[in-house]
């Protein structure tokens, strides 16, 4: 059963060996490993990325489409012109991508064969609001330095960037001046360096990155784990305080709640984490009531949703201030800010004359129960600087859009006489 998993095939046998010794010495375990990082990842299965101003859909069979933005040329398809519809990156036929990252002003796209393609600003290091490196580059070229790791997935924050290896090992970009992720490079270093401390010789299935932070999902013989490394503002790294970590620490809060994480989600300052059970935990910076716990306080640990608990979750999305569930059942709940129409409930004018007023507590997103199918990903646009865009994918491969479309990024084409969408709109894309 291992083999027939894409990134086991081409594993030599010393690979595959030396994957079994750290998953815990059994191929039950490999297969768990693999599974994992599949379910979380939507690996290898259609996706729907809404980054900052631009936008990436990506079909079962690995074809690429991007629309939206394109600044830094990070739509990849030789230009520098915005899209406004879905358009297929055609220098990448041929090759099957499996996994989408994006950031502002750059795209990361990985194929079954576990190379990198980036496009956009060349620069890996740098804030959102800085200056682009010296070069665009405007179509799909392989990242050299990554050349010698089988790369599954890659996560983009706004200081660095984190690609994850199919051995479950963590490797960064930039940011580690000063130590800030257990090593010293210059702000401008685009090679590869290994997250050292705690999870060196522990496998990670899936990695999230924030503003200023990383999570990863780390598989274990006695179960799963998530460990944070950077920045404690707001306590979003969940260790119980508001300080920074040099290296990967172990969220010990989770074993206390006898949740088993499955999937973990990185907003710009808060996260969240679905167990096994279906219950969803959140944490950090609750400004607007993004951790869904009906009020506005920081969480410095996870904690459970309480209002949830009917639910079973099965996938969750965070972004600037915003969060999403979708049930077992497809359904879609929301919270958190309600800037751009990004949450999905039919706006509402308040008592100060405010069109979009906050979710303090997960509510259902009825806009998508009319589309009569279950939605199993969302996407929504993780940045403090750009106004949030929201994607919802269902089990037949179709794509919904809401929120901000000022740059084309919903890619529904032109919004009459406004710059947002306020319910969901069909993408003229097929992504099964």
């Amino acid at each position: 059963m291992c083999q027939k998993r894409a990134i086991f095939k081409p594993m030599t046998p010393e690979e595959r060996q030396d994957l079994k010794r750290k998953c815990g010495g059994s191929w039950k375990l490999v297969l768990y490993f693999l599974l994992a990082g599949e379910i979380c990842c939507r690996r290898e299965k259609s996706q729907a990325i809404a980054g900052p101003g631009h936008s990436i859909a990506v079909t079962s069979e690995g074809a690429v489409y991007t629309f939206g933005s394109n600044i830094n040329g990070q739509l990849g398809h030789g230009t520098t012109e915005e899209e406004w519809r879905p358009r297929l990156i055609r220098s990448l036929q041929g090759v099957r991508i499996i996994q989408a990252a994006a950031g502002a002003g750059r795209t990361m796209l990985i194929s079954d064969a576990g190379q990198v393609y980036a496009f956009g600003k060349d620069s890996f290091g740098e804030a959102e609001w800085g200056g682009q490196g010296s070069n665009l580059v405007t179509t799909p070229r392989l990242v050299e330095s990554l050349k010698g790791i089988f790369v599954v997935q890659a996560a983009i924050g706004n200081f660095f960037t984190a690609v994850l290896s199919r051995e479950g090992r963590v490797y960064t970009f930039c940011w580690g001046s000063d130590g800030k992720l257990g090593h010293h490079t210059e702000p401008n270093d685009v090679e590869p360096r290994p997250l050292l401390g705690a999870l060196e010789n522990i496998p990670v299935v899936q990695i999230a990155a924030g503003y200023c932070y990383l999570l990863a999902l780390a598989f274990e013989p006695s179960g799963m784990s998530v460990y944070s490394v950077g920045c404690g503002l707001g306590g979003k790294l969940g260790h119980g305080a508001k300080t920074d970590e040099r290296h990967p620490r172990l969220i010990e809060q989770f074993r206390h709640l006898k949740v088993q994480p499955m999937v973990v989600a990185a907003g710009a300052w808060h996260a969240a984490v679905v167990g096994q059970d279906g219950r969803v935990c959140t944490w950090g910076w609750g400004r607007y009531g993004c951790l869904g716990h009906g009020d506005e306080e920081c969480e410095l640990v996870p904690k459970v949703v309480e209002s949830l608990n009917n639910v079973k979750a099965v996938h969750v999305a965070t972004g600037d201030y915003t969060t999403f569930v979708v049930s077992e059942a497809g359904e879609v709940y929301s919270f958190g800010c309600g800037e751009s129409a990004s949450l999905g409930h039919v706006a509402m004018v308040d008592g100060q004359g405010n069109r979009h007023t906050n979710v303090l507590s997960p509510a259902l997103v009825t806009s998508l129960k009319e589309v009569n199918e279950r939605i199993v990903q969302i996407s929504l646009t993780n940045s403090i600087y750009w106004n949030a865009h929201t994607f919802a994918l269902t089990e037949s491969g179709k794509l919904y859009a809401f929120g901000a479309g000022d740059k084309g990024q919903l890619g529904i084409g032109p919004i009459a006489n406004q710059t947002e969408k306020q319910t969901p709109e069909g993408v003229d894309v097929d992504l099964s």
